[in-house]
């Protein structure tokens, strides 16, 4: 499925085109491909495959830009050779085919870089990586060095240890959070899917979305579920959203196919670009609570809370508090929620879930002369406090 690319003056204005050339200017770039744009149908490394990429990628090194990418393909590689027939459902098989098609994978692109002088660097992580700050600086901190040496990072999901991201993200979302943390100047996320499209491509009268310049944009869009493999619209719901995140950090993105890596690197008029926006990026920290979090319970505030949060961007105090979900610990990050349920934050809670029914509802004043001054302090500080969804999207709008 792969259409031609449309002419940049009608489909894409001079914003756009700018956006583009800056592709081409660009001194670091985050590349992501998909397991089905290095495997065969079967479950075999397409060598082939591997070696093109190699060489649009050498191709930018070669040009002075800095590449880092981030490749799927360990569990499917490992399919053929552990005598399966078909992608297995049980998390053991699952991990143990990505370990045996790891290093087959890894294997590959170090010989085809090696061809290029390059020297490929295997970088394994997780979500929960990202999720602790300290692995999360130890990451920042090695690839910024391998980037220094000149090798060729090639980051995975740790499919042998992860559980549920196994099964969802697509090593997208990674691509996002890798791109932020690097301080990208662009993300190509790349797959058998060549655009977004304002409907079901297989169908007559699709058409491709060039660009996607706000998230408004993406309204009345039906962006499908997960799909089959090499369905359009299917497998979209993740990329959109890690497109979102990268866009969101002030990372542009082109989401296009493997086939057009060479063209959507080079600021041609292909696949879908989700342009940056805001005028400042958000802090590793912001974008480490909101993307690569989940949050081990709720606090729920009440509407003055709400509005001192979701607003005045305060700290969460104890007078605001009005119950207490789930079961969590000092330093773990939770969700805040108004009384209808909806989640306005996310945030680093600094009392255990069994602690804060006794400080609901009391100022901090009473707490510290009643209980010590170790409890003259917040729910959640508004440094280690994020706004969600719909919310974080008004603050954006809003002056800054």
């Amino acid at each position: 499925m792969r259409n031609a690319p449309s002419d940049p003056s009608s489909s894409e204005g001079n914003d756009a085109l700018g956006e583009r050339t800056e592709l081409t200017r660009a001194r670091r770039v985050v590349v992501k491909v998909g397991s089905s744009s290095l495997t065969s149908p079967e479950g075999t490394i397409d060598r082939d495959r591997i070696a093109e990429l190699a060489d649009v990628l050498a191709e930018r090194r070669a040009a002075g830009t800095e590449v880092v990418l981030v490749s799927s393909g360990a569990m499917a590689a490992g399919i053929a050779p552990m005598g399966l027939t078909a992608r297995p459902r049980d998390l053991a098989t699952q991990q143990a085919a990505a370990s045996v098609g790891q290093g087959l994978l890894v294997a590959h692109y170090t010989a085809a870089f090696a061809r290029h002088g390059l020297t490929a660097a295997q970088v394994l992580l997780t979500v929960e990586d990202m999720m602790r700050r300290v692995q999360h600086r130890n990451a920042q901190r090695t690839l910024r060095r391998l980037l220094d040496i000149g090798a060729m990072p090639i980051v995975n999901e740790n499919d042998t240890v992860a559980t549920h991201e196994i099964r969802f993200g697509d090593n997208d979302r990674l691509a996002a959070l890798v791109a932020h943390l690097l301080r990208a100047d662009a993300l190509v996320l790349l797959s058998d899917v060549d655009a977004l499209y304002d409907g079901d491509p297989s169908r007559p009268g699709a058409r491709r979305i060039p660009r996607i310049a706000d998230p408004a944009d993406l309204d009345g869009i039906d962006i499908g579920g997960a799909g089959r493999r090499g369905v359009g619209t299917g497998g979209m719901v993740t990329k959109v959203a890690s497109a979102r995140i990268a866009s969101d950090a002030g990372v542009p993105t082109v989401l296009s196919s493997a086939a057009d890596a060479r063209a959507a690197l080079s600021g041609a008029s292909v696949g879908t670009l989700f342009a940056a926006h805001g005028r400042r990026r958000p802090s590793t920290r912001q974008l480490w609570l909101a993307h690569a979090t989940a949050a081990r319970g709720s606090v729920v505030l009440d509407p003055g809370a709400v509005r001192a949060v979701a607003e005045g961007r305060a700290s969460l105090l104890p007078a605001g508090v009005v119950k207490v979900e789930g079961d969590f610990s000092a330093g773990d990050p939770v969700d805040l929620r108004d009384e209808d349920g909806t989640a306005i934050a996310r945030g680093l809670v600094n009392f255990d879930a069994g602690e804060i029914p006794d400080l609901m509802g009391r100022s901090t004043r009473w707490l510290a002369r009643e209980l010590g001054p170790g409890y003259e302090r917040e729910i959640v500080h508004r440094d280690d406090l994020v706004l969600l969804g719909a919310v974080r999207e008004r603050a954006r709008r809003g002056p800054e």
